[in-house]
């Protein structure tokens, strides 16, 4: 871009001359034929690059235009030489200089001089220039910086208060489920007196007027007894889930063989019924609660024979693997943190879509009347699970069958895995 010059002068010939000697060097010029023509070109532009004044001038001389030009801010960075062809004393000089005048060039004019010490003035102030653009750029960076390290504080700020905010919740949720439990354990334990109550009774009036009462009346005390039943095993199951947030983490290395073997030995009358085929690998020991691993195996045995198909014998098999290889905690590489022990079946299965749901509280997919049941096991299950830092998840489709997936962990010395790890684990299965 062409730097821009001001001349200022009152004859032609002095312009001309002084543009003349310049013109090779590319710059653009702006002439002012007296000093108040000068204040008027200076009222709108003011990206010169030097001015080249006249001292000697009528009505302002080039001293009281120079001392009118500094009175503006924005006109303090145009350096301004006086030509002139006076030889001033030195005190004529110092008023020149104080005036605003950063050098003077003497009439007759030599040419390679003006060039030289325009070329130094038109340089210092594209560097300038430079400095000004960087100093904006500079001050926006900063700007941007200082946005940026506010815009964080306050992040950070809300971060701290939703953590604050959320470990409130968390101990608030845990008081509740607490006190849940709690409540849970004892409204169970209570309502089994009253339900033992009306069992009993209910056994001693058909006993005693089963020969007196007609059919209709056996019907209705029969119901009374199964109702009965069924609450008495649901308040069973409600008491066995809450007691397992209570119960002590306390585990042992245990043959889970013994505990499915116990749990086959509960369930051998119901085997023998349907004429069920079992076949159990021999599983591994693991650090468990060994109280809390026989409701887990009888629910997911139990559901295998339950939901099996009409008029086909239930097949069920129990076997293990070895899964999220890696580094021990002894920094063995290659050995295993999970054991995983798969139950299959070959009964009525359900669609993958209730994959999530069926572990949920009371959430069943049939109905009571094709199936009993109270909707708690596979809660119960879960929960179980979980407890042992581990987690279980199910794949099955309609009328081909089940597969429960229990991952558990050969130490509870590991890290207990995240939600993200359940999911990650039920899509990798």
């Amino acid at each position: 871009m062409q730097q821009k010059i001001l001349l200022v002068d009152d004859r032609e010939d002095n312009l001309f001359s002084m543009e003349t000697i310049l013109e090779p060097d590319g710059y653009q010029f702006i002439r002012a034929g007296s000093g108040r023509q000068a204040l008027k070109i200076l009222l709108t532009e003011f990206d010169f690059a030097l001015i080249l004044m006249d001292v000697k001038m009528p009505n302002l001389n080039g001293f009281e235009t120079a001392a009118l030009i500094y009175e503006r801010d924005k006109l303090k960075h145009i350096p301004i030489i006086f030509i002139t062809a006076n030889n001033f004393g030195e005190e004529n000089i110092f008023k020149g200089y104080r005036s605003g005048a950063v050098d003077y060039i003497y009439k007759p004019i030599n040419p390679d001089l003006l060039r030289a010490k325009v070329a130094v003035f038109v340089d210092l102030y594209k560097k300038n220039q430079r400095l000004i653009a960087q100093e904006a750029k500079l001050k926006t960076i900063n700007k941007n910086l200082e946005n940026e390290v506010n815009e964080r504080k306050v992040s950070e700020e809300k971060v701290k208060q939703l953590n604050r905010e959320l470990l409130e919740n968390i101990a608030r949720l845990e008081s509740a489920n607490k006190d849940l439990d709690r409540f849970a354990f004892m409204a169970s334990h209570d309502l089994q007196e009253p339900l033992r109550k009306i069992r009993t009774f209910s056994d001693i009036l058909f006993v005693k007027y089963k020969d007196i009462v007609d059919s209709d009346a056996k019907v209705h005390i029969a119901r009374i007894q199964n109702a009965a039943e069924r609450m008495q095993n649901l308040i069973k199951d409600i008491l066995t889930f809450s007691k397992i947030s209570n119960e002590d983490d306390s585990f042992v290395s245990y043959d889970l063989n013994l505990i499915v073997k116990d749990v086959l030995s509960d369930l051998e009358g119901e085997i023998s019924e349907k004429k069920g085929i079992l076949h159990v690998e021999t599983l591994p020991h693991l650090e468990v609660n060994p109280g809390l691993m026989r409701p887990l195996f009888y629910n997911l045995l139990g559901n295998a024979l339950k939901y099996a198909k009409k008029d086909t014998p239930p097949q069920i098999k129990v076997r293990y693997e070895s899964s999220a290889a890696g580094p021990d905690v002894a920094g063995n590489p290659g050995l295993s943190k999970y054991c995983r022990i798969l139950i299959e079946d070959n009964g009525i299965g359900f669609e993958q879509k209730y994959a999530e749901q069926i572990f949920d509280m009371f959430r069943r997919l049939h109905l009571s009347s094709e199936f009993e049941g109270t909707g708690v096991g596979l809660a119960l299950c879960k929960k179980i699970v979980e407890k042992h830092k581990g987690f279980i998840s199910a794949r099955s489709r309609v009328n081909q069958g089940t597969v429960f997936i229990i991952s558990l962990p050969f130490s509870q010395s590991i890290t207990a895995p995240s939600k993200g790890s359940y999911v990650e684990e039920a899509v990798k299965s």
